[in-house]
C-alpha cells in the first residue's frame, strides 16, 4: 500500500519519514544533507527533485539506512551562520544602545542650553524701516500724536536737543483705556522715527525662578544700548510695575526684583543714552511711585476715547480697504458711536463687511452697519417673539422707557425701540445715544442723573399703570441695579443729597491679592450710614413716583405706540419721536401733565422736569 504524501508551504507533495527511508532503500535518492539544528534533512532524488523532510535530530536509522543504500550523506556545517547570526545582532544592540546614549547627551545639552538662557530675554526686534505704520495710520488721537512727535524728533537729529542742554525723556508711559491704540501709536512712533523696535510683554519678563525677570531686564537694555538710539516699548507694563508690598503677605518677590532691575537700568548708575521707553497700561493708578518719578517715566501721555471728529476719521482709516456705499456717511455713524474706542469701531466695520459677504452683496450699506451695530452692543440675533401675553408686557416695558427719554428734559436722545429678542435672555431694548458734551467733557449735572434714574424706571412704572402694582414682573432687575449705583454714587460721591457736599466713599480700587477678603472700613458712622441708605432709597422712589406720573395720564398713547411696536416690531427714534408730537398735538389738556414735577428735596437748588 502506497504512503501518504505531506504537502509543504508551496504545495508540493513531502514524504513521510518511512516512505524516504524506503525510498532510500529502493536506491530512488541520490543525496542526503542533515540539517540538525533545523530537524530537517534536504532529499535529492535522481530524477531532480529535492525536498525536505522533517527528521529526528537524533538519528542514527537514518545513518544506518543511507550506509546502507550507500547514498551519500551530508551534515551542515551551522556553526559559521550562528556566528554571522550573533555579530550581526550584537552590533544591532551596539548602535541602538548608542544611539541612546546620543539622544540622552542631545537632550542633556538643550537642558543646559535652556538653563543658561533661561535669564535670557527674546525681544520682538524690528529692524530699521521694518515697520510700515505711519502717524497717518493712526487717527483720533491728535493730542498724544502732538506730544509723541518730539521724541520721532529726537531720534531723527538729537543734535538739536542736546545744542541747548535739553534731555529727552527716558521713559513715556501712554495711559488709555483698553483699545485707543496706545500699541498702534507705539508702533507708528517707530515707523516714523526708522529706528530699531524692541517690543515685550512685561509678563514675558516673570518666570516661576526668582532672578529671572531681573536678568531678562538686564539682557533687554543690553541689546537695546548695541543698537542705540531705539525704542523698547512694553506692553502692560502693569504686570511688572504694581506698588511693591501690596497684597496680604508682602508682594511677590520675583515682580518686586524684576520692577527693581527695570527701575535701576532706566535711571541708574549706567547711562542708557539714546534707548527710549515707551510703556502702556491701563491701570496707572497701580503703578509703583519710584517708576512714576521724573527721570524714569518722565512723560505720561493719555489716549482717551476719540471725540466725535477723531471717530469719523478712524472710520475713514477702517474703511480703506472696504467698499462702503455711496449711502453711507462716515459722519452720521461717528454721532451714533459715542464712547466707542478705535477698536470698537474696527470691530462695527468688520462685523458689517461679514454681514455683507454672508449676504452676497458688494459694498457695505446702512442695514449692515445697523445690524453690525446691534450686534455689538446687544448681542446676536434670536429668534422673534409669538403674538402673546409675554411680547405685549415686553413691549409695555421698552415703550415705558422710549416714552420717558422722549418727555424727560436732560435726558438721553431715543436712537431705536424694538421687540427683537437678542441672546442672551434679551426680550427687547430702548436704544439711546449720549449726549456727546457730556461724554466729551466728563461733567454730568445732577439733572441728568435724575433724568437718567427717571428713565431707567420707565420700565417698572409702564407695568405698574397697565398691570398694577401685584403683577410686576423681574424684567426690571437690571434697571434696578443701576437705580441703585446712581443713587448711591449721588449721595456718597457727588454730595447730590441732603448729606451736603462731601464725599463719603470713593471708588473701589481693591486691585491686589484678598480684595474680597480684606475691606477698608467706612469713614463714616452707623448713623451716618443708615442716613445714606434712606437717601439712597427716598431717590429711587421719587424716580419711580415721577415715572408713574408722567405715564399715568399718557395710557392711551402707549396702548398706541404698543400696538406699533407689536406690529412692525421695531421703531427708529424719529418716527417715535414724531408719533408723540403729534398725540400731544391732539390732546393738549395732557400734554404737560406730569412733567411739571419739583426734584426730591435737597440741600441744593430743586431741579424741575418742566416740558421744552
Amino acid at each position: 500500500m502506497r504512503q501518504p504524501f505531506q504537502f509543504g508551504a508551496f504545495g508540493r507533495p513531502v514524504p513521510s519519514y518511512s516512505q524516504m527511508l524506503s525510498e532510500i532503500r529502493q536506491g530512488q535518492v541520490k543525496a542526503l544533507e542533515l540539517q540538525p539544528r533545523q530537524r530537517q534533512v534536504s532529499v535529492t532524488y535522481k530524477n531532480g527533485k529535492r525536498v525536505d523532510v522533517p527528521v529526528f535530530s537524533e538519528n542514527q536509522l537514518l545513518l544506518r539506512t543511507a550506509e546502507q543504500a550507500r547514498v551519500p550523506l551530508t551534515v551542515r556545517d551551522e556553526r559559521g551562520e550562528e556566528a554571522t547570526a550573533g555579530l550581526v545582532t550584537n552590533a544591532l544592540l551596539l548602535v541602538l544602545l548608542l544611539a541612546g546614549l546620543g539622544l540622552l547627551i542631545r537632550r542633556s545639552a538643550q537642558v543646559a542650553n535652556k538653563a543658561m538662557g533661561f535669564g535670557r530675554s527674546q525681544p520682538r526686534l524690528q529692524a530699521e524701516g521694518a515697520i510700515p505704520v505711519r502717524f497717518e495710520d493712526v487717527a483720533g488721537i491728535e493730542e498724544a500724536k502732538e506730544e509723541l512727535q518730539e521724541v520721532v524728533t529726537f531720534l531723527r537729529s538729537p543734535e538739536r536737543f542736546t545744542a541747548v542742554g535739553a534731555k529727552i525723556p527716558r521713559g513715556v508711559l501712554l495711559v488709555g483705556p483698553p483699545g485707543t491704540g496706545k500699541t498702534l501709536l507705539a508702533r507708528a512712533i517707530a515707523g516714523e522715527a526708522g529706528v530699531p523696535f524692541f517690543s515685550m510683554a512685561a509678563s514675558e519678563f516673570v518666570e516661576l525662578f526668582v532672578g529671572v525677570g531681573a536678568s531678562r531686564v538686564r539682557d533687554l537694555f543690553r541689546q537695546a544700548k548695541a543698537k542705540a538710539p531705539c525704542i523698547i516699548f512694553i506692553d502692560e507694563i502693569d504686570a511688572v510695575g504694581r506698588q511693591r508690598g501690596a497684597g496680604i503677605g508682602g508682594g511677590n518677590d520675583e515682580r518686586e526684583q524684576t520692577l527693581n532691575q527695570l527701575l535701576t537700568e532706566m535711571d541708574g548708575f549706567e547711562d542708557n543714552g539714546g534707548v527710549i521707553l515707551l510703556a502702556a497700561t491701563n491701570r496707572p493708578d497701580v503703578l509703583d511711585s519710584a517708576l512714576m518719578r521724573p527721570g524714569r517715566f518722565d512723560r505720561r501721555i493719555t489716549v482717551d476715547l476719540p471725540d466725535r471728529r477723531g471717530r469719523e476719521e478712524i472710520l475713514a482709516v477702517h474703511a480703506r480697504s472696504r467698499p462702503l456705499d455711496p449711502s453711507v456717511q462716515l459722519a452720521d455713524w461717528a454721532a451714533r458711536t459715542p464712547g466707542f474706542s478705535g477698536a470698537d469701531l474696527s470691530n462695527l466695520l468688520n462685523e458689517a463687511a461679514i454681514l455683507t459677504a454672508r449676504r452676497q452683496q458688494s459694498s457695505i450699506d446702512e442695514q449692515a452697519l445697523s445690524d453690525a451695530l446691534e450686534r455689538i452692543t446687544m448681542g446676536l440675533t434670536a429668534a422673534p417673539l409669538q403674538d402673546s401675553a409675554k411680547k405685549r408686557l415686553i413691549a409695555y416695558h421698552e415703550v415705558g422707557h422710549a416714552l420717558l427719554t422722549t418727555l424727560v428734559p436732560h435726558a438721553d436722545r431715543l436712537d431705536k425701540v424694538t421687540l427683537l429678542p437678542r441672546a442672551g435672555g434679551v426680550g427687547g431694548f430702548a436704544r439711546t445715544m449720549p449726549d456727546e458734551d457730556i461724554l466729551d467733557s466728563g461733567l454730568i449735572s445732577r439733572a441728568y442723573l435724575l433724568a437718567r434714574l427717571v428713565v431707567l424706571l420707565g420700565g417698572r412704572a409702564a407695568e405698574m399703570v397697565v398691570f398694577g402694582p401685584s403683577e410686576v414682573t423681574q424684567g426690571a432687575s437690571g434697571d434696578l441695579q443701576m437705580v441703585s449705583r446712581i443713587c448711591r454714587e449721588m449721595v456718597t460721591r457727588y454730595g447730590f443729597s441732603e448729606l451736603g457736599p462731601v464725599a463719603l466713599e470713593g471708588e473701589d480700587a481693591e486691585v491686589f491679592l484678598g480684595r474680597d477678603w480684606v475691606r477698608s472700613q467706612a469713614h463714616y458712622s452707623l448713623a451716618t450710614g443708615n442716613r445714606i441708605d434712606r437717601q439712597v432709597r427716598d431717590l429711587a422712589c421719587w424716580a419711580l413716583d415721577r415715572a408713574i406720573a408722567i405715564l399715568s395720564p399718557r395710557r392711551s398713547l402707549m396702548d398706541e405706540l404698543v400696538e406699533r411696536l407689536i406690529e412692525e416690531e421695531t421703531i427708529e427714534g424719529d418716527r417715535f419721536r414724531q408719533a408723540v408730537e403729534a398725540w400731544q398735538v391732539a390732546h393738549p389738556d395732557v400734554a404737560g401733565e406730569g412733567l411739571q414735577v419739583t426734584a426730591v428735596a435737597s440741600a441744593a437748588a430743586p431741579v424741575v422736569l418742566a416740558a421744552t
